[in-house]
């Protein structure tokens, strides 16, 4: 469950040892293509301004690379400024260009649920309250009101299609086998309207977004000028990757999800855990709000006892927290040392030992299924004679038991009626589920 917004921010702070905000922005690398950075550097240090980042409900969740805006608007309104968190209810029709191929288009109304979903994690994160209040906004507010002739008209008429042909989003997709649809095409002017209605209606002169979007930002800041004569400004953060060049937050091609009936807090925190050495400082200085200080104090410590994972756990409690609050992280690591023997396993709730579970090599089984049976289906080992003689020598355990018989079945040993951890030696572990019962 997750921790209420007062126990999150209480976490949250600008470092001080910054002589301003655009200084720590560029030190914790949140700052790869930007509109004219002195006058930003000045607008951000200035009297507070209205700022925005758009979020699609192209998915039912908010995902890990969604979290690097969240976090850079939740650091811009630490320092005053005042958020809009704006979920596309008409752009997630459309969806924007994507490298290779036409997104499938989803029914309005599993879009519109979309939003609720997306509106709800946005709010987790910003605060409703004080003079910087953030607010939520829907662009199909503005948008459905409008006919295809006023737009474009009153918009269409400012974009020149050599311009829209030159975006890297365009310009690939044009070069691609697929080709684009005007569909997809169109998604730039749409988003640039968004932000010429945010500029009327809420004085809002700063976009945010991923730097893949530079074309569908800087769109906004044209037509603002364009139609308005007035400035507007953006930024763009660095796409996330891992130091050997892959895209972050992919496992196997799946996204690590912010809502945790997707990817639970326990795979959350796990993911963290695994970050690589030459990764792991990187992410301390994006994703959490610790202090210049107590990063190179951690960088220090990768350096001299990296054995320890300092910085690794540090980037995991830290993260987690922000996501699904101190409880959640509390049990994600006590299912991490009870797996491995190190705590009581029946102490941990279903749905923490499910998660935890769900991460092992996975056996089904029934109440009669031997052990020894159950490391061959789970793969512990690879026949029977096998299976026997790891029991012989001592190396099994069923929930953390030392299995003496291997005669001995799954029968009672079951947590919540459910679950069994099987663990071969100090380190090799399986899942083990029985059918839940009607």
């Amino acid at each position: 469950m997750s921790a209420p917004a007062s126990e999150i921010f209480a976490r949250q702070s600008n470092d001080s040892s910054f002589p301003d905000l655009w200084d720590e922005l560029v030190w914790r690398g949140l700052i790869h293509v930007s509109t004219n950075e002195d006058e930003l550097r000045a607008l951000l240090a200035g009297p507070p301004i209205t700022y925005y980042c758009g979020f699609d409900p192209t998915a039912p969740s908010l995902h890990l690379g969604n979290f690097v805006q969240l976090l850079l608007m939740r650091r811009l309104q630490l320092a005053g400024h005042k958020p809009l968190g704006l979920v596309g209810g008409s752009t997630g029709l459309i969806g924007d260009p994507r490298p290779t191929a036409e997104r499938t288009l989803n029914t309005p109304e599993v879009v519109a649920e979309w939003v609720g979903y997306l509106q709800g994690q946005v709010s987790k994160f910003l605060s409703f309250e004080g003079e910087n209040a953030a607010r939520l906004v829907n662009n199909l507010d503005w948008t459905a009101p409008m006919s295809a002739i006023d737009f474009l008209r009153d918009i269409g008429k400012y974009f020149r299609v050599g311009t829209m042909l030159k975006k890297d989003a365009v310009s690939t997709r044009l070069n691609s086998d697929e080709g684009i649809s005007y569909t997809e095409f169109s998604y730039q002017i749409l988003q640039g309207l968004d932000f010429r209605q945010l500029y009327m209606e809420y004085g809002c002169v700063l976009q945010t977004g991923g730097s893949d979007q530079w074309g569908n930002l800087t769109s906004g800041v044209d037509l603002i000028k364009r139609s308005l004569g007035e400035s507007a400004h953006a930024i763009g953060t660095p796409l996330i990757t891992n130091s050997d060049g892959r895209k972050f937050g992919k496992s196997e091609g799946n996204a690590i999800w912010l809502d945790e009936n997707l990817t639970s807090p326990y795979a959350i925190y796990q993911f963290w855990l695994n970050t690589d050495d030459a990764d792991v400082i990187d992410r301390l200085k994006v994703f959490t709000f610790l202090t210049r200080a107590q990063i190179d104090a951690l960088a220090q410590a990768v350096e001299t006892e990296p054995f320890k994972r300092e910085a690794q756990r540090t980037l995991a409690y830290e993260v987690t927290t922000l996501i699904h609050g101190e409880q959640a992280t509390l049990a994600a690591i006590a299912a991490a040392a009870a797996l491995f023997g190190q705590g009581d396993l029946a102490a941990l709730d279903a749905t923490t030992l499910a998660s935890a579970i769900a991460a092992l090599p996975q056996a089904e089984a029934s109440a009669t299924t031997s052990v020894v049976q159950l490391l061959v289906d789970s793969g512990l080992v690879a026949s029977l004679g096998e299976g026997r003689r790891a029991i012989a020598q001592g190396g099994v355990y069923l929930n953390n038991v030392k299995v003496t018989d291997d005669s001995d079945e799954l029968g009672a040993s079951l947590l919540h009626d459910r679950f069994a951890v099987l663990r071969r030696g100090k380190k090799t572990l399986a899942g083990i589920t029985v059918a839940a019962r009607d």
